[in-house]
């Protein structure tokens, strides 16, 4: 029993260590997550298929939530980038769910990144799940960040 017990209480120690050490190794939107090239490539599919419900400036309409300002970065701030991307590849656009291709939603996220005044980077946001499941969105710069 006490060896069992000795096993239980590694696994906990394992387990309560994690987040913290994933909360370490996330990026944030403010670290440059996408490139200028890939946000401009976004603007036109954003147009062609977000526009029409969300606005051209991404600031939602009837029945689409806004995609830029306050109501965006509060609903989204503290989630993941993977989130985000799911949620869009799922349920996007909404007369045809599911249309949209993984490099089109990460053009299209881009831009919104964008448009949100997040600072473009060297690297283009990825299609991965796992490599956007680590970037954070923060609705506020971070202390430190430049």
């Amino acid at each position: 029993m006490a060896r069992h017990s000795k096993f239980l209480m590694a696994a906990l120690l394992v387990v309560a260590a994690t987040p913290a050490m994933t909360q370490e190794n996330l990026k944030s939107v403010w670290d440059g997550v996408y490139t200028a090239e890939q946000a401009e490539r976004g603007k036109p599919l954003y147009a062609q298929s977000c526009a029409s419900c969300h606005g051209d400036r991404l600031t939602g309409g009837e029945t689409a939530p806004p995609l830029a300002g306050g109501a965006f970065l509060s609903n989204w701030n503290g989630l993941k980038a993977d989130e985000l991307f799911e949620r869009i590849r799922k349920t996007m656009p909404q007369d045809k769910p599911g249309k949209l291709t993984r490099p089109a939603i990460a053009d299209m996220m881009a831009f919104m990144f964008q448009v949100n005044e997040f600072p473009a980077g060297k690297e283009e946001l990825s299609t991965k799940p796992e490599a956007l499941s680590q970037i954070r969105i923060d609705g506020t710069k971070p202390a430190g960040k430049k």
